[in-house]
């Protein structure tokens, strides 16, 4: 008896889905055991529901990429107290105006222990969207097994307030890497 596999592949947002479909394949033949229960379901039933099952997860998975702002590379090194901070501290990009309602974007990363960073938006180290912004930074410990950052910052809050005087104060220019240079931080 020949099969014959159908396959269908769909390409989104860099990945592909590769479908495959086997007429009236039947998993209870391969999965024989006490617990295992044969299929009253037609043949053909079976394939109309493959076929609607498969055309569902391509309308879910083939949909249009949503309205990217274009991204400008910004990079940094921090130091605090004069030294390379030996582990992470959290950049966040706050915009000057506010968060745009119709199209948001949330873009931060942490830095190397050495200090050294690149701000990311929708994927590692493409940059921030042009416009004003102030820098966050927080430096506390991750706790792996609560997968979030807990616990005291040690630069004691003096640069987690957008509104701080102590506020790094950046301009992302349209076509134009930014480099912040240096940001010296202290813990005192």
């Amino acid at each position: 008896m020949c099969r014959h596999l159908t396959a269908t592949a769909c390409s989104s947002h860099g990945t592909t889905l590769l479908l495959l479909r086997q007429p009236a394949f039947r998993f209870d033949a391969v999965f024989q055991g006490p617990l295992a229960r044969t299929s009253t379901m037609d043949p053909h039933m079976q394939t109309r529901f493959s076929i609607i099952f498969a055309a569902l997860l391509l309308i879910a998975g083939c949909g249009e990429a949503p309205n990217r702002k274009a991204t400008f590379p910004v990079k940094g090194k921090i130091t605090v107290d004069g030294q390379a901070p030996g582990t992470a501290i959290r950049v966040e990009c706050v915009p000057v105006a506010g968060l745009d309602t119709k199209d948001p974007t949330v873009s931060g990363t942490e830095c190397d222990p050495e200090g050294n960073f690149e701000i990311s938006t929708y994927q590692q180290g493409d940059g921030v969207p042009p416009g004003d912004y102030v820098l966050t930074f927080t430096w506390q410990e991750f706790n792996m097994m609560q997968r979030q950052y807990t616990g005291k910052d040690k630069l004691n809050g003096r640069y987690s307030d957008p509104k701080s005087p102590t506020a790094q104060k950046v301009s992302v220019k349209e076509g134009t890497p930014t480099d912040l240079g240096v940001i010296a931080l202290t813990t005192k």
